[in-house]
């Protein structure tokens, strides 16, 4: 398993433990390595062992708590990461549809109060992770399945997303 997958599967992992219904997160993603050499301290907190840490090992760093009244796409449009960010994550929580809904989408109206009435939504927990060398991989927990050991993982799970977070790396 990449840095990358673990990191995000343990970012979706911690936001479960707060149940759902809970905000949108945003976290920098840090080397290890170089947090703990600069804040030796962290260590001891997170309960890591120094000696322990495997190359491009990663850790999240959340962020102050996303305004409630902006769209999500907009917060990440005016965020710039700087350099020591070698990524970063951001965990949601949505209503999909399945793939073959996609036809009976509504033209115009209020499309989210068009999903939250249809009898096929799905409520999910997403969490989609990037760095800066490109890599992207996601988590996706269903409510209706709600187990970690049914967290769906993968690199092209929420691909929009993952281009919304890559944008903010962007120099």
């Amino acid at each position: 398993m990449s840095s990358l997958t673990r990191v995000v599967i343990e970012i979706e992992q911690h936001a479960a433990r707060d149940g759902w219904e809970q905000p949108a997160r945003l976290y920098a993603l840090v080397d290890t390595a170089d947090l703990l050499s600069q804040r030796p301290q962290l260590a001891d907190q997170l309960g890591i062992e120094v000696n322990s840490i495997g190359p491009g090992a990663l850790t999240p760093v959340e962020q102050e708590p996303l305004p409630a009244n902006k769209q999500l796409d907009d917060v990440l449009a005016g965020i710039a990461w700087p350099a020591r960010v070698l990524g970063c994550a951001v965990v949601v929580e949505r209503l999909m549809l399945p793939p073959e809904v996609e036809a009976q989408l509504p033209d115009s109206g209020d499309l989210a109060s068009w999903v939250a009435a249809h009898p096929d939504k799905q409520e999910v927990r997403i969490a989609v992770g990037v760095l800066r060398d490109g890599s992207r991989d996601a988590a996706v927990r269903l409510r209706s399945h709600d187990a970690d050991s049914l967290v769906l993982s993968g690199p092209q799970l929420v691909p929009g997303l993952a281009d919304a977070l890559a944008a903010t790396l962007e120099d």
